[in-house]
C-alpha cells in the first residue's frame, strides 16, 4: 500500500473554474422524480451526482451506494448574486478602491509606506487603508469622482443613494490589480475577489441530502434539496423574463427573489432576511445550520457522538452503598452487556449464565456472530468451549465508567463498580457528588460499560473511585464528606455526645469490629469521639486546628469560661488512632483543606479511605437523624445584648460617616492612594458600614457558640455554621443582627435617578441611609427604603449568576478545546500535537499536584511528627 502524509488541509472559495471541473452534471431540471419514481435527468436527484439506493450504480464512478462518495454538479446562474456570507469583503474593498480603475484610491507614495505592512499580524492594514480611503473624493490615478459606499444588510449595496447590482458590483472587483489585493491578504494563485459574486453554484451530492421514504410511500427531500429547487425554479423564470423581453422591474424583481433563494440557502439565518420556511412554519435548515451550534456536524457528530453500551438515567441517593460502586437498575443491568471470554476455568460459569438467560450472544472462534434464544440455547451449550466469546449481562462487580455532563475537567468521568439494585434511577453514594459536580434535583447521568480486557483494567486500576480522593489539581481532597455528612460527623465527636449501649453496638457493626471497646461514659454509655476512633487506623497519630480555632478570634477575650469550653474544640489531637481532642469539622473533612482525609487517602491506601468513607457515611447520616438537626424561628430571637451592641454600632457609624461626609465636602478627605476623592470616601463609606457589621456579628457569635459547646447543646443552624458544613456567620447577622451596607459591584449603589438613589432621597445627599445602608435585619423586616437597597444588592447576585455562568462556561470550552492537544511525553515535555514544546518539563516543576502536600513535595513538620511517635 502506497501511504502518503497529509501536509495541511486548506479552506479556500472556490472560483467559477473550479467549480465547473469538478462538477460530475450541470443541473438545468428542477423536477427531482418522473411520474414512476425515476430521478429525472439532469435534476437535483439525477444518478450522476451519486446514489442512495442499494440498488442502483452511480452514472459517473460506476460504483453502489457503499463505495460512492457522490459528485458535485454545478448551476449556471443567469445573473450573478452576491454570496452573503462575504458581503462585507466586498465592502471593505468597495470603500478602498476606485470604481473607474480598481486602484486603492491612494497616492502611489502612501501605497509604498503601507506595503511595509503587508504580513505584519499586530497591524490591521485593511482598517488603516479603508479609514484613510473614506476621505478621498477624487482617484489619484485616474481623476473619476468617488461616492458613498452604503451596505444594506445583507446583500444590497448603494453608491450615493443609487443601487449598483452584483453585476456592477463584480466588474469593479475584477479591475483591482494583484499587487493591491495583496494589501487585504488575497493571493492571486488562491483568491479574487469577484469569487464572491456568483456565477455559478456548487449542487452538493445526494450523499449529502438523501431522500428518506416515508411510511406511505412519499419520498421526502431534503432541505437543501427544497431550496436547490427555489433556486432553479426562479433561475430559469428570469431567463424566460429576460429573454421575453420583460420589463426591467419584473426583472429586478426576480433577481431580487433569486438574491433572496442563495442568501439562505447558505444561512437561513441571516440578519434582516426572513428565513425560508416549510408549509408547516419550520425553518429549513440550510448549509450554516448543519455545520455550526450544539447540534451542528462538528459538535454533534465529530466532537461528541452517541456510543453503544451506554444508558442514562436520574441520579437519587444512597449512602448504604461504597464510594466504588454505583446502583444500577435490573432492566439497565439486563440489557447492557460485556464480552467475557471463554476459558477452561470458567466454562462451567458461562453455561449457568447461558441456561439462566443472562448472556445475549456467542460469538464462534471464526468471528461469526448468534444470538442466543430458547431455541438454539442447547444446540450452542453443546458446541460452546474455549476460544469462544459470550456477550453476558452486567454483574454485580462489573466495572463501568460513569459521567455527568458537563465533563469539565478529568473527575468528571470516573470508574464505579456494579451494584444491581430495584428500581430506575442509578444510585450514588453522596460523597462522590463534588467531582461530578452532581445533586439530587434531577440531574440525570450516563454510563459506559468498557468492552475490552485492557479497557476494563485501565479504568479499574487508573479511574476508580478510591484512586481518585486527591485532586490532580490541588493535591487537596476532592471526594469529600459534605453538608450533612460534616454535620453528623460534627455533633458525633462533641465532647457532650454520648449514646446509650443499644445504639453504639448498631453503629459498631456498621464499622464491622471484632473487639468491642469498654463504655467510657459511665457503666453503659458511649462517647461519640470513642465511636469515631474506631474508624480510624490505629497507629494515627495527628495534631492540627479545626474551625473553632478560628473562632476564638470573634469572642470577647475577656469570656474565660466560653473560652475555656472552645479550647477543648480548637485543635483535634489523635493519638494512636484514639480522638482525644477536638471536633471533626470541615477543617478534617472539607474540600482541599481536609487535612484527616488528605492523610488517611495519602498514608494509608484506597482500601483505607474507602472504608472510612462507606463506614462515616453511613454512621453520619444516622446520628443527624437520631439527634436531630432542626432549624426554628426562635433560634434567630437574640438577647437584649445584640439590641443594645447593634444600636450602638448603628450610632457610631453615623456619627462617624457625618465626619466623613463633612471631609469629602471641604475636600480635606485623606485620599486613598491610587484612589480619587470621591473613589476614597466610598471606599471608607464601604469599609465603615463592614466594621460596623462585623461588631454585631461578634456579639451573635458569642452567644451562639457557647450554646453549641455547652453542657446541652442545640443542634441547630449554628451547628452547620460552626462545622462548615452549610453557611456562616454572616448569615445568622443578616437574619438576627442587621443587614448592613448594600453593596452592588463591590460598592455602594450608584445608579437610580439623577444625583441620587431613590426618588425619596434628597439630591446630592451621599449619607449612610442615602447610601444604602439597611439597619434593620431579616427577623424584624426592613422598611420600603432599605427594601429596595436590598433588591439592588440582590438583583446584581441574580444577574450575574446568570450570565457569568453562560460567560465562564464558553471562555472554558474555548480555553479546553485550544488546549486539548497538550501532552506530557515520555522525555518530561509538554508538547502540542504537532510536537511543538511547551514546557520542557510538566508544571515548570515537574511537580504533579496529586503527590505534592499544599505546594510542597514533602511535608517535613508531618514527617518528623511521625518520627517522634515512632519512637515513643
Amino acid at each position: 500500500m502506497l501511504r502518503k502524509k497529509l501536509l495541511a488541509i486548506e479552506f479556500r472559495v472556490l472560483g467559477p473554474n473550479d467549480i465547473r471541473k469538478m462538477s460530475a452534471l450541470e443541473i438545468k431540471n428542477p423536477e427531482t422524480y418522473d411520474k414512476d419514481g425515476f430521478p429525472m435527468e439532469s435534476g437535483l436527484m439525477d444518478p450522476h451526482l451519486g446514489v442512495i439506493n442499494p440498488g442502483l450504480r452511480c452514472k459517473t464512478c460506476g460504483q453502489r451506494m457503499k463505495n460512492c462518495p457522490g459528485h458535485f454538479g454545478h448551476l449556471e446562474l443567469i445573473r450573478p448574486v452576491v454570496h452573503s456570507e462575504f458581503s462585507k469583503k466586498l465592502e471593505m474593498l468597495m470603500h478602498a478602491t476606485c470604481m473607474a480603475c480598481g486602484r486603492i484610491a491612494l497616492p502611489e507614495e502612501k501605497i509604498s509606506e503601507l506595503r511595509a505592512y503587508i504580513g505584519q499580524e499586530d497591524i490591521d492594514i485593511e482598517k488603516k487603508i479603508v479609514s484613510k480611503t473614506k476621505k478621498v473624493k477624487k482617484c489619484p490615478h485616474c481623476g473619476a469622482e468617488r461616492g458613498t459606499i452604503l451596505l444594506d444588510k445583507p446583500t444590497n449595496f448603494f453608491l450615493e443613494k443609487e443601487r449598483i447590482y452584483p453585476t456592477q458590483i463584480r466588474e469593479w472587483v475584477e479591475k483591482i490589480p494583484n499587487s493591491d489585493l495583496l494589501f487585504f491578504g488575497y493571493d492571486q494563485n488562491r483568491l479574487r475577489p469577484e469569487w464572491f459574486v456568483l456565477t455559478v453554484m456548487q449542487v452538493p451530492p445526494i450523499t449529502i441530502r438523501p431522500s428518506i421514504t416515508l411510511e406511505t410511500g412519499i419520498k421526502s427531500e431534503d432541505d437543501l434539496t427544497h431550496k436547490l429547487v427555489d433556486i432553479i425554479r426562479i433561475n430559469l423564470r428570469l431567463k424566460d423574463n429576460i429573454e421575453a423581453g420583460a420589463p426591467q422591474l419584473i426583472i429586478e424583481d426576480l433577481w431580487d427573489l433569486l438574491q433572496y433563494h442563495a442568501t439562505t440557502y447558505f444561512n437561513n439565518n441571516t440578519a434582516g432576511v426572513p428565513s425560508a420556511k416549510h408549509r408547516n412554519g419550520r425553518a429549513l435548515r440550510t448549509i450554516v445550520q448543519r455545520l455550526q451550534g450544539k447540534k451542528g456536524r462538528f459538535r454533534y457528530n465529530l466532537t461528541g457522538k452517541r456510543v453503544n453500551f451506554a444508558a442514562r438515567s436520574i441520579i437519587t441517593p444512597d449512602s448504604n452503598i461504597s464510594i466504588n460502586e454505583v446502583g444500577v437498575p435490573e432492566q439497565v443491568a439486563e440489557t447492557l452487556t460485556v464480552p467475557e471470554f471463554v476459558t477452561e476455568f470458567n466454562l462451567k460459569d458461562i453455561t449457568q449464565l447461558i441456561k439462566d438467560g443472562k448472556a445475549a450472544y456467542v460469538f464462534r472462534p471464526n468471528g461469526m456472530r448468534k444470538k442466543i434464544t430458547d431455541e438454539n440455547k442447547e444446540d450452542l451449550l453443546k458446541e460452546l468451549g474455549p476460544g469462544f466469546r459470550v456477550e453476558r449481562a452486567l454483574q454485580n462487580g462489573d466495572i463501568v465508567l460513569f459521567n455527568r455532563q458537563p465533563s469539565l475537567h478529568r473527575l468528571s468521568m470516573l470508574a464505579h463498580r456494579v451494584k444491581i439494585l430495584p428500581g430506575k434511577t442509578f444510585r450514588l453514594n453522596p460523597v462522590v457528588c463534588k467531582p461530578y459536580n452532581a445533586d439530587f434535583d434531577g440531574d440525570e447521568m450516563n454510563l459506559h460499560v468498557p468492552q475490552t480486557p485492557e479497557g476494563i483494567a485501565e479504568a479499574r486500576e487508573l479511574m476508580l473511585v478510591e484512586k481518585q480522593v486527591i485532586s490532580p489539581r490541588h493535591g487537596g481532597p476532592v471526594i469529600i464528606l459534605d453538608e450533612d455528612g460534616v454535620s453528623g460527623a460534627f455533633i458525633l465527636t462533641l465532647k457532650t455526645t454520648k449514646f446509650p449501649r443499644e445504639t453504639a453496638m448498631r453503629y459498631f457493626h456498621i464499622i464491622g469490629i471484632e473487639e468491642i471497646p469498654k463504655p467510657d461514659v459511665g457503666k453503659d454509655h458511649y462517647s461519640g469521639r470513642l465511636i469515631f476512633s474506631q474508624l480510624l487506623p490505629k497507629d494515627l497519630n495527628l495534631e492540627y486546628k479545626t474551625r473553632a480555632y478560628t473562632l476564638l478570634e470573634k469572642i470577647n477575650p475577656s469570656d474565660k469560661d466560653l473560652r475555656k469550653k472552645i479550647e477543648d474544640y480548637a485543635v483535634v489531637k489523635i493519638k494512636d488512632g484514639q480522638l482525644v481532642s477536638g471536633v471533626i469539622d470541615d477543617k478534617s473533612l472539607g474540600e482541599v483543606k481536609g487535612t484527616l482525609v488528605k492523610v488517611l487517602a495519602r498514608e494509608y491506601g484506597p482500601e483505607a479511605i474507602t472504608n472510612f468513607y462507606d463506614k462515616l457515611c453511613r454512621i453520619a447520616e444516622d446520628v443527624v437523624s437520631v439527634l436531630g438537626m432542626t432549624v426554628s424561628l426562635d433560634e434567630y430571637e437574640t438577647s437584649d445584648a445584640v439590641g443594645r451592641v447593634r444600636e450602638k454600632a448603628v450610632k457610631e457609624e453615623i456619627d462617624e460617616a457625618e465626619e466623613l461626609i463633612k471631609q469629602f465636602r471641604k475636600g480635606t478627605l485623606e485620599h486613598i492612594p491610587g484612589r480619587t476623592l470621591e473613589e476614597s470616601f466610598e471606599l471608607n463609606m464601604m469599609r465603615l458600614g463592614a466594621r460596623i457589621k462585623d461588631k454585631v456579628e461578634k456579639q451573635i457569635m458569642q452567644e451562639k457558640v457557647g450554646e453549641i459547646f455547652g453542657e446541652t447543646p442545640r443542634y441547630n443552624t449554628t451547628a452547620m455554621i460552626l462545622s462548615g458544613s452549610r453557611g456562616s456567620s454572616m448569615n445568622l447577622t443578616n437574619i438576627s443582627g442587621l443587614w448592613g451596607q448594600a453593596s452592588v459591584r463591590e460598592g455602594r449603589p450608584r445608579k437610580g435617578f439623577k444625583d441620587r438613589l431613590i426618588a425619596v432621597n434628597k439630591k446630592k445627599d451621599v449619607g449612610v441611609i442615602a447610601g444604602g445602608f439597611i439597619e434593620h435585619n431579616f427577623m424584624q423586616g426592613m422598611n420600603a427604603l432599605e427594601y429596595f437597597y436590598h433588591a439592588m444588592g440582590g438583583r446584581q447576585g441574580e444577574v450575574d449568576t446568570g450570565v457569568s455562568t453562560k460567560v465562564s462556561g464558553y471562555l472554558y470550552r474555548r480555553l479546553a478545546n485550544s488546549l486539548k492537544d497538550l501532552v506530557v511525553n515520555n522525555d518530561s515535555t509538554v508538547r502540542t500535537a504537532s510536537k511543538d514544546i511547551i514546557q520542557f518539563i510538566y508544571g515548570e516543576d515537574g511537580v504533579f499536584p496529586d503527590k505534592v502536600s499544599n505546594g510542597k513535595t514533602l511535608d517535613v513538620a508531618r514527617e518528623v511528627a511521625k518520627l517522634k511517635a515512632s519512637r515513643k
